[in-house]
């Protein structure tokens, strides 16, 4: 459904109805087991949450969805940044360089055992660069002992920003693709979800044309759980659980407008 100014009664209600869309589509309804006291049983999952501020709006709904099933999560996205593709141009080379110190820093401290990177707005570049700067990535998880799964952004508006950098947009999925060839690297293609038009109601993004209220997050975090289940061995929590949780009044959902 088209994201839209919702009171936070009509807003809990529309994300938990596209939750359990979602769920009959082919999301998992189980619900991870609990212990006696009702605590949620941990899997021993820990993922670490990559990429720009599009990924930092869908970071609410999935830090809800992977706790409610017993995962660890640590939101390492960043806003105005993210990437790890480090072309000529300044702003990427910036945000490149700080995205690979945080990284080197989370994987001391936190030790995930799922790093998890969403293609970020700003992974310009050749298709060279950007298909090296994703096997670096593999390189650096394998080294870690984590799995990496990359995933494709979802359609967004090009506006004037970002349009002299259209072409590197179009090619980073296909070079992440690419470097999702090793063994311990799974690319997730997003379009299963969202489709390819980013003013097409599937979609689900906010007026800006770019991010997701909390309708598309909370779409996004039931789709990504049960893809991150199948690949490291645990069972999403149903999103009857957490889809309504005390994250849909994020601050940056206000900002967003989303309501």
């Amino acid at each position: 459904m088209q994201p839209t100014n919702l009171s936070p009664v009509s807003t809990a209600g529309a994300i938990l109805a596209a939750a359990v869309a979602l769920t009959g589509c082919g999301a998992s309804t189980a619900s991870t087991a609990s212990t006696g006291d009702g605590a949620v049983q941990q899997t021993g999952v820990r993922v670490l949450w990559m990429g720009d501020s599009i990924a930092g709006a869908q970071a609410p709904a999935l830090e809800a969805a992977l706790k409610a099933g017993g995962v660890a999560f640590k939101n390492a996205t960043s806003d105005g940044g993210g990437n790890v593709v480090a072309s000529d141009n300044k702003v990427t080379a910036l945000g490149a360089a700080d995205t690979w110190k945080t990284l080197k820093e989370n994987l001391a401290s936190y030790r995930p055992t799922v790093i998890a990177y969403q293609i970020t707005t700003y992974d310009w570049g050749t298709a060279r660069q950007q298909l090296s700067a994703y096997q670096k990535l593999s390189r650096t998880a394998k080294a870690a002992g984590a799995r990496l799964v990359l995933v494709s952004a979802p359609p967004f508006k090009i506006d004037e920003f970002f349009k002299p950098h259209e072409n590197a947009i179009k090619s980073a999925p296909a070079m992440a693709a690419k470097a999702a060839e090793a063994a311990h690297v799974r690319y997730l293609d997003a379009s299963e979800l969202w489709g390819n038009d980013y003013a097409a109601a599937k979609a689900q993004r906010a007026k800006d044309g770019i991010h997701s209220c909390q309708q598309g997050s909370a779409a996004f975090g039931t789709w990504f759980t049960k893809q991150l289940g199948e690949l490291a061995g645990f069972t999403p929590a149903a999103p009857s659980v957490w889809a309504t949780g005390p994250w849909t009044g994020d601050e940056r959902f206000v900002k967003l407008g989303c309501g």
